[in-house]
């Protein structure tokens, strides 16, 4: 599903647009194929879910950093998307991703939890932490986020 598709949004807010995608059941492109969720959003506010199976492991047989970074990547950007009016959108200009533990097989499900730090009229600042299903933190990320305004 496009949200930035005027037809689909209905000159929805960013916020509406994500409630509408949650209420119908839809999910992010990106988390179906890596097999996460988008589960809950606010106001600057975004948490993803999933559990990392053998398609996103590395040759070592744990879990790819890769998977962490864009959990990571996707709550940051949707924090921002909470803030988005009907006309604006916006990508992804930095993400910084610290790794403090592994996930492997066992690690079960994940969590990752994004909040807006700032957002102005160019740019957004988000932070957002990747934890077990215990609370042990695995990674973290800031990311920047160029906002603009969509042509139509």
């Amino acid at each position: 599903m496009n949200l930035f598709d005027d037809a689909t949004s209905g000159g929805a807010s960013g916020l509406e647009q994500l409630q509408a995608l949650i209420a119908s059941g839809g999910q992010p492109a990106m988390g179906v194929t890596l097999g996460f969720k988008l589960v809950e959003v606010g106001k600057g506010h975004a948490v993803f879910e999933g559990t990392p199976g053998p398609d996103v492991f590395n040759i070592l047989g744990t879990v790819h950093g890769g998977f962490a970074a864009t959990l990571l990547d996707s709550a940051c950007g949707t924090a921002a998307h909470t803030r988005l009016s009907p006309t604006q959108g916006y990508t992804t200009l930095e993400l910084k991703t610290s790794y403090h533990r592994p996930m492997t097989a066992e690690t079960g499900l994940v969590r990752a939890e994004a909040s807006l730090i700032s957002f102005g009229r160019r740019a957004a600042f988000a932070s957002a932490a990747l934890t077990d299903a215990a609370g042990r933190v695995i990674a973290t990320a800031t990311s920047t986020l160029l906002v603009f305004e969509r042509s139509a």
